[in-house]
């Protein structure tokens, strides 16, 4: 099959506008010109993609599939055009990174300043976002990695084990609560809390977590880093649940006291998120390289050494 990528503009245009007549005005074309570009791009196929109807065009089951891979390819047109413009100012990469909260807020911060030291000409594109739309950017070719603190078993990604952190709660060492070793979730929300920003993956994560239990947190104040947050928590502004990495970094500066957390979802592993690292820019798989050196040689709170560089596959989940 041999696509016009003018072609492909077109038929995305059709499905979004639900006309092939808004669709070709908007292209500057004729009706019947666009409605020949159609017919040809089926007869490549040689499946029906649109269904031509009084009002309208709606897309075939084959014409959803075709309207996926057409996004796919004009984003990676743009892609291309955006990165061949600034090779020509001296760039010779650009690494597109999705990553979650703690990734964006506590880890990547300390680990990316030699990466691009090392790499001079290489820029890096760093976007927070939830697990699952880390996945979906990765797998439509929007990030080059991502990276995630839960297992996502998407088809076509593969997820490569680099370290597991857990949450704890961080309170003042004189809160009431300090002395306490282990507790669960549930009996803090009646305490004033410190936050992350209601965007974060973490406080988007907590928020489903109180919705379940029929009780939100008693937010005073909501901050953009861990780091702030823990200060906050050290002036006895509230108790706060934070990555158990970012905690002990803060905690003599910050006089914290740190207890356990009793449920299971308070251990996250980490994961990266690629199509396919064999393909990826030899500059992108020295990240990843670096990034798992990284935690075998600090050894990382929790960490399981055994699963350290796996690739899986798996089914997308609901």
């Amino acid at each position: 099959m041999h696509f016009d990528l003018n072609d492909l503009r077109l038929f995305v245009l059709a499905a979004d506008e639900g006309s092939l007549t808004k669709a070709a005005a908007k292209h500057h074309l004729s009706l019947a010109a666009a409605s020949a570009r159609i017919k040809a791009l089926e007869a490549q196929t040689d499946l029906p993609l649109l269904y031509r109807e009084a009002r309208g065009v709606r897309l075939s089951p084959p014409g959803q599939a075709f309207l996926h891979h057409a996004r796919l390819m004009l984003h990676q047109a743009e892609l291309l055009r955006s990165d061949l413009h600034e090779y020509g100012g001296g760039l010779r990469g650009r690494l597109r990174i999705y990553a979650n909260t703690t990734a964006v807020t506590d880890f990547l911060p300390e680990i990316l300043p030699r990466f691009l030291s090392d790499n001079p000409k290489i820029n890096i594109d760093l976007q927070e976002k939830p697990n699952a739309e880390i996945a979906k950017a990765v797998l439509d070719g929007r990030g080059d990695i991502g990276i995630v603190s839960a297992p996502m078993n998407v088809l076509g990604l593969q997820s490569t084990y680099f370290s597991t952190d857990r949450l704890v709660l961080a309170t003042s060492r004189k809160h009431r609560l300090a002395k306490r070793k282990r507790i669960s979730f549930a009996e803090i929300l009646d305490e004033d809390a410190v936050g992350m920003h209601p965007d974060s993956t973490l406080q988007t994560f907590l928020s489903q977590v109180t919705e379940r239990l029929g009780k939100p947190q008693k937010l005073r104040i909501q901050l953009a880093s861990f780091d702030a947050m823990c200060r906050m928590i050290g002036a006895g502004v509230g108790v706060g649940i934070v990555p158990e990495s970012a905690a002990k970094r803060n905690q003599i500066s910050m006089n914290l006291a740190l207890i356990e957390l009793t449920e299971p979802w308070s251990v996250r592993e980490r994961y990266i998120l690629t199509r396919d690292q064999a393909i990826l820019p030899s500059y992108a798989q020295a990240l990843i390289a670096q990034l798992c050196a990284h935690y075998a040689s600090n050894d990382a709170p929790h960490a399981a050494p055994h699963k350290s560089g796996a690739q899986t596959r798996g089914v997308i989940k609901a």
